[in-house]
């Protein structure tokens, strides 16, 4: 029953024809009893007693077979397909905008290969497992920009995400601005839950909105931030430019966790420490458990024409019964 509940007919109107062959199988047995009638007799000892004749069955046959095809026909002409419709379902979803660190200090190699590349590489894999979610990106180093509005097309985020790299903007750490460029691009967002990935390692030095303030104006759009400093703990190898090339020299790590955690606090999410490219995929891993919402998601399901089979069907039958016609019933008449 659920298959027909999921089709439909472009022409409706040709199911009308079908009422023509329960009239034609009425004509066809009122024309056979005329051409062929029959002989009311008080006795039949006086005639030889009749072989039984498959012929009338065969006839039959032959106005069945008829029936069926002209059946296959009408319903072919009406052209039925698989149901074109739009399938409003509830999954999980949200909004989330991932403001990236890209300053040198990124570049260091206490991550496989460093900070920057193995955060990009946590951060895809992230957005791979959120098919449903709208998700952007927003970089900042001494200034920042938005690198990829809020979409869901998710492959086009990707490309674009590992099109990022050091130098792309003045070196520096402009914490506030990242943030308020990842809180004005959702600010008009209506999805029921709003959310910052605010991933850095280091402190703000740059930019004219200090990060506090930032929060402040996220916690007034019902932004929620999550904070992620990323370093070892103590020193880790930084590239240095040297005449003779790139260098590493060890540095001391300087994150300000104190302005991350007070960030979090403010929008009520939360600030996490990765230290080495587990613990950063693991931190993906526990906000992607805590950011979990209901939304409508619309499907769209397209028509598929299904008559062939149908058209197919009734010039099999009408060959069926060509063929029974002109052999069988032939030869048994004469």
């Amino acid at each position: 029953m659920q298959l027909f509940k999921s089709i439909e007919f472009a022409n409706p109107f040709f199911l009308w024809f079908l009422l023509l062959i329960p009239a034609m199988i009425a004509w066809y047995i009122w024309r056979q009893r005329k051409l062929y009638g029959y002989l009311n007799v008080s006795t039949a000892k006086a005639f030889t007693v009749p072989v039984k004749s498959v012929v009338p069955k065969l006839r039959l046959l032959e106005i069945v077979l008829r029936s069926l095809a002209l059946a296959a026909l009408i319903i072919a002409l009406a052209r039925p397909q698989s149901s074109l419709s739009w399938q409003d379902t509830t999954t999980e979803g949200i909004d989330i905008i991932i403001a990236s660190d890209i300053s040198g200090s990124m570049l260091a190699a206490d991550f496989q290969p460093n900070r920057l590349e193995a955060g990009k590489k946590i951060a895809i894999d992230f957005i791979k497992n959120r098919p449903n979610d709208r998700i952007g990106l927003v970089i900042f180093s001494g200034e920042s920009f938005t690198q990829c509005p809020l979409t869901i097309d998710h492959s086009v985020l990707i490309n674009l995400y590992n099109d990022i790299h050091y130098g792309m903007i003045n070196d520096g750490t402009a914490i506030g601005m990242g943030l308020a460029t990842a809180v004005n691009r959702l600010k008009d967002s209506e999805a029921k839950s709003k959310v910052v990935i605010l991933l850095t390692d280091g402190s703000n030095n740059m930019g004219s909105i200090p990060p506090i303030t930032a929060a402040q104006i996220a916690k007034q759009f019902g932004v929620r931030v999550y904070t992620v400093g990323v370093g070892t703990n103590g020193y880790a190898p930084f590239p240095v430019q040297t005449p003779m090339g790139i260098q590493y020299q060890q540095a001391l790590v300087d994150i300000d966790e104190p302005t991350l955690q007070k960030i979090a606090d403010i929008t009520g999410g939360q600030y996490f420490r990765a230290t080495n490219n587990n613990k950063l995929k693991d931190i993906y891993d526990q906000i992607d458990k805590l950011e979990k919402a209901k939304i409508d998601v619309t499907q769209y399901h397209k028509k598929t024409e299904m008559f062939l089979p149908l058209a197919i069907l009734a010039l099999v039958l009408l060959g069926l019964e060509f063929i029974v016609k002109n052999t069988v019933l032939k030869g048994a008449l004469t």
